[in-house]
């Protein structure tokens, strides 16, 4: 071992014990709040109630709920049946619905809106056969206090600091009373008790269940690489025949993946944990990203040890995230590789923020972009050492990724570079190469779905259909909370269009994209929401790929955020096949893995002449497939793109403005408000075709007028005073 080199807590026995302890008496205590385990008696009892009415093919309705404490609290409603297992109904994110991002609050809009969803099928909360919660709280209370424990005294200040483990100590009440309090919200007499279920778990089966490979026998080995769980931040699986089996979970919080990158991001980068990790990867790609010349790859790796069987352990002698992870990160062998850590009180400070935008005006802002890519580089190493002794163990050549971690795009695709025929050749003797799945949904708003579609699976369901898309984020507004919206804001409006025929769905595209090549910009919006970090068509700005100007147009006048962070190309299938290197281990289901924005592509020496505002830094794009028959507008819509600007492909970045992603019609006007700059909005709603029903849409058009037209008996609208309406 390197010197300057400490693996492993100090107390290792001390915090074992503390561990079981506290999960010893959490279960307890929780038990009696309401919180019950797998292999509880009243656990047990529910499923064997969900067994049985599967087997006399009744319809079992099952709750996955984030209860308050944990960031992206939300609910999510699942229908199982014997013959098709589980089908998502809704996956309510509070955020969306509160507007505060990644909230960690009680999800009381979320339950309300699902309880009228509910509702509105004719179903009500008794048909609710098991509420169930993403995480195994008395677990987590357990690895909480080993957390402490291990490195005591010095890690004392975790008590006072326990949002970096992803728990916020300040809702501990409230999680604790969620049985009382949510009885109380459905108006139910007697508490309602909750069953834990393992959040690493959730989060493998979930997407495992939820991909396109087949249950054919053959091994499908799943990663969860995570900030935390409720017992480790990195959890191994092989699901074969049907059944999961977990292999490795590494029993800590700190030696994460993603704690490692969510502290130097924020610390190096200037934003706070969970806006950094994404920007920071933005900045990675004008780093240097060449492992032998960046100045600081080879001595930040030692922040990380590469151990046997594809062990990650944080190397203590360098981070001192495990004991002070906001005031004191880095210790001074650390800060003598990066430099001074910015502290809390400097985050989103202008000062401090990293900006592409000075590197030819502030010195450092060079070398801070290389500290950035190194950053990638290490982390990418990092995936390829735990998925290598993966693959060589299970045999597999099929991989789900999920947990927060897979959100890092380009991680995934040197995944798929790196396993390739050469690999397999080598490592498994076999001809092959990796094929690889990552879920809409891998961080913590997917659990409420596993906790549902596991406890489907725990009762003898079926696996369920796979996915091919993500609008499942609420119901579609209706008429009249569209109306509603539209008069409390005093808009005048007009009704022009008709997307519910396909003349007029065409009609309704082919002026769409008539805008956008003449630079406008349209935010869409309709239908239920995406769930999920994307917005992938229902909650979309689009704008002209082909005009190198829009760039800066949407990040400094629409979106008010960093020139270092890319814009995303949408496309049908053909148009990404034409400008991007799609890769082969991403075909499986006609490449359904590029859906969802959750994996980058290197641009083909055409696209960046072609379509440079989708063209990132360092000539990738994190592609999204549109397919007609999931989003039949905006597919339309990128095949009308092809008439006025010859490709079928745009700009999409999320309809939002310093907030979630606009749920709501009310939402949505207010986004528009907030990003209105000198731009002129136009907003309208719709009536979308099958399979989502309820549609609206709004749009921007600099300096010129339009008419928009839309859904049948629906109402464009313009914001007044700045009408666009002929």
């Amino acid at each position: 071992m390197k010197p300057n080199t400490r693996i492993g807590p100090r107390h290792p026995k001390l915090a074992a014990g503390g561990f079981r302890f506290a999960r010893w008496l959490a279960a307890k205590t929780m038990g009696a709040a309401g919180f019950h385990q797998l292999g509880s008696e009243f656990a047990d009892a529910r499923l064997a109630h969900v067994r049985d009415k599967l087997a006399r093919d009744e319809t079992v309705y099952l709750a996955g709920l984030g209860a308050p404490g944990t960031h992206n609290s939300g609910l999510a409603l699942v229908e199982v049946t014997k013959a098709d297992g589980p089908r998502l109904i809704v996956n309510n994110e509070e955020e969306r619905f509160s507007g505060n991002k990644h909230t960690t609050e009680y999800p009381r809009l979320s339950i309300d809106a699902a309880v009228g969803t509910l509702r509105g099928m004719g179903r009500d909360i008794g048909d609710i056969d098991a509420w169930l919660t993403s995480w195994d709280y008395p677990t987590l209370a357990g690895t909480l206090a080993r957390s402490v424990v291990e490195e005591l005294p010095q890690s004392l200040k975790l008590v006072r600091t326990t949002e970096a483990t992803g728990f916020d100590g300040r809702r501990l009440d409230q999680m604790t009373r969620t049985p009382k309090v949510l009885a109380r919200q459905l108006g139910l007499a007697e508490r309602v008790p909750l069953i834990c279920l393992p959040h690493h778990d959730n989060h493998a089966w979930f997407s495992y269940a939820a991909s396109p490979f087949a249950d054919d026998g053959a091994p499908t080995a799943i990663a969860v690489l995570d900030g935390t769980g409720d017992q480790g931040s990195i959890s191994l699986y092989v699901v074969e025949n049907g059944a999961m089996r977990r292999l490795y979970c590494n029993d800590s919080m700190f030696d994460s993946l993603g704690a490692f990158y969510s502290v130097i991001s924020s610390t190096q980068g200037g934003w706070t944990w969970l806006s950094s990790e994404g920007r920071y990867m933005g900045a990675a790609a004008w780093g240097d990203m060449d492992r032998a010349s960046n100045p600081y790859y080879a001595r930040l790796r030692d922040v990380l040890h590469f151990g046997a069987n594809g062990d990650i352990r944080l190397n203590r002698a360098l981070a001192n995230w495990y004991c002070d992870p906001f005031d004191h990160p880095y210790k001074e062998a650390l800060t003598k590789i990066l430099g001074e850590p910015l502290k809390p009180d400097q985050l989103w400070n202008p000062d401090a923020v990293l900006r592409v935008e000075d590197i030819h005006h502030r010195p450092d802002t060079r070398d801070r972009l290389d500290k950035a890519a190194a950053t990638q580089l290490v982390f990418e190493d990092a995936m390829i050492h735990v998925v290598d002794h993966l693959l060589r163990t299970t045999g597999a050549n099929r991989l789900v990724l999920t947990g927060g971690v897979a959100l890092n795009a380009v991680g995934n695709m040197r995944l798929l570079e790196h396993f390739d025929e050469a690999w397999f050749a080598s490592a498994q003797r076999r001809k092959g190469r990796l094929h690889l799945w990552v879920p809409p949904v891998p961080g913590d708003p997917g659990v409420t779905i596993g906790a549902a579609w596991l406890f489907a699976h725990l009762a003898g369901a079926p696996r369920g259909a796979p996915m091919t898309h993500a609008f499942y984020c609420g119901t579609p507004p209706s008429q009249g909370d569209i109306v509603h919206a539209v008069a409390a804001d005093d808009i005048t409006s007009q009704r022009i269009g008709d997307i519910s025929t396909p003349e007029g769905l065409e009609a309704i595209a082919d002026l769409m994209a008539l805008m956008v090549a003449q630079n406008g910009v349209i935010a869409l919006y309709q239908g239920a929401a995406e769930t999920g970090p994307r917005a992938l068509g229902h909650r979309s700005i689009l704008a002209n790929p082909c005009d190198p100007a829009v760039r800066e147009l949407l990040n400094a006048r629409v979106k008010y955020r960093e020139a270092i962070r890319p814009l995303a190309p949408m496309a049908t299938l053909e148009a990404a096949k034409e400008y991007f290197e799609l890769l082969p281990g991403a075909a499986d289901a006609d490449y359904n893995a590029y859906n969802y924005m959750v994996l980058t592509a290197h641009s083909k020496p055409h696209a960046r002449e072609k379509i440079p505002a989708v063209i990132h830094a360092d000539g990738t794009g994190r592609i999204q497939i549109v397919r007609a028959g999931d989003d039949p507008l905006t597919y339309a819509y990128l095949k009308a793109l092809d008439r006025h600007i010859g490709v079928e492909l745009s700009v999409n970045t999320s309809f939002n403005v310093a907030g979630p992603i606009a749920q709501t019609p009310q939402q949505a006007i207010d986004t528009l408000r907030r990003s209105r700059g000198s731009m002129s909005w136009c907003w309208w709603p719709a009536t979308a075709p099958s399979p989502q029903p309820g549609t609206a849409a709004s749009a921007t058009a600099e300096g010129s007028k339009a008419g928009l037209p839309t859904g049948r008996h629906q109402l464009p609208v313009s914001l007044r005073d700045n009408s666009l309406l002929p």
